[in-house]
């Protein structure tokens, strides 16, 4: 598989949503749930599963992954906004939750309002790869394609509004070519299908697409006691700074922030300005 490596940046977002607690001190005192809002195998699933691992140890209590993808990450985080407020369900989100609001009418929740953020994670570069089988070397052989031959040139991103999806629009746009985007549920499908040959081009973060290279082919209810808050990010700090956690994320591509509850409220606010204007510019739709 060919890697062309872009400036872009895709971040992965940790929020806890927590109900009213005695004290934030007796959590957990049972299973926690960990929703990863995308399917088995993509870059939200494995950070989720890097995260439970290490609350299990550092709690003793068992923390449990359970992947509710589709619509572009909002059924998993509208689970989170809907389940009950017992302090017992967690979500970890992508690029698309800021961009969700934008996109989905009707959205079920309120992205700012009924969610209390925990952590940004970090980000991680973006990267667009070939098939293996491919003809193209670099993005301009690519863009070169699409321009000898418009609409014949299709390129598949983990889901409609995604940064992956923002991305090729607007490059589409300003080099006035015709590339065709193939959203899917998540990034284990779209590598699943890339790698097969079904899609000839992959837009994904550098996490996701780095082990298929190499290899040749967390937001909670706006209720939430500022205590759990607390007391969730010092657990998920904790597991940052351990070597072995921070070398697995690290090695895949991600660029480690650990930044609080207010550096993740701003990071999503800027987002969804940031973006808004690509979805405009771009005339993009909830489908597209």
């Amino acid at each position: 598989m060919s890697l062309f490596r872009i400036l872009l940046r895709a971040v992965l977002v940790a929020a806890a949503f927590f109900p009213p607690l005695a004290l934030a001190q007796q959590w957990p005192a049972k299973p926690v749930r960990i929703i990863s809002v995308f399917p088995p195998g993509g870059s939200v699933d494995q950070v989720a599963r890097v995260f439970a691992n290490e609350l299990q140890q550092q709690t003793g209590q068992l923390f449990i992954v359970e992947n509710r993808g589709g619509a572009s990450g909002s059924i998993g985080t509208q689970a989170v906004a809907s389940a009950a407020p017992d302090g017992y369900t967690f979500g970890v989100v992508f690029d698309t939750h800021a961009v969700n609001p934008l996109l989905i009418p009707g959205l079920p929740y309120d992205t700012l309002k009924d969610l209390a953020p925990v952590m940004l994670v970090g980000t991680s570069p973006m990267a667009i790869v070939a098939n293996a089988k491919q003809p193209y070397k670099d993005f301009a052989e690519v863009i070169a394609a699409a321009r000898a031959k418009p609409g014949t040139i299709s390129i598949g991103s983990i889901g409609t509004g995604s940064l992956g999806h923002l991305a090729v629009a607007q490059i589409a746009r300003s080099e006035k070519i015709d590339i065709t985007h193939v959203p899917y549920r998540g990034g284990g499908p779209l590598m699943i299908d890339v790698v097969g040959g079904q899609v000839p081009l992959a837009i994904g973060s550098v996490f996701l697409v780095n082990p298929h290279v190499k290899g040749g082919k967390l937001r909670a209810p706006a209720k939430t006691p500022q205590p759990v808050i607390e007391r969730m990010y010092e657990e998920l700090s904790k597991a940052l700074k351990k070597p072995a956690v921070a070398q697995r994320l690290s090695e895949q591509g991600i660029e480690i922030v650990g930044g609080g509850p207010e550096e993740l409220d701003r990071f999503v606010r800027g987002e969804m300005a940031r973006w808004a204007v690509v979805v405009k510019e771009n005339g993009i739709k909830a489908g597209d």
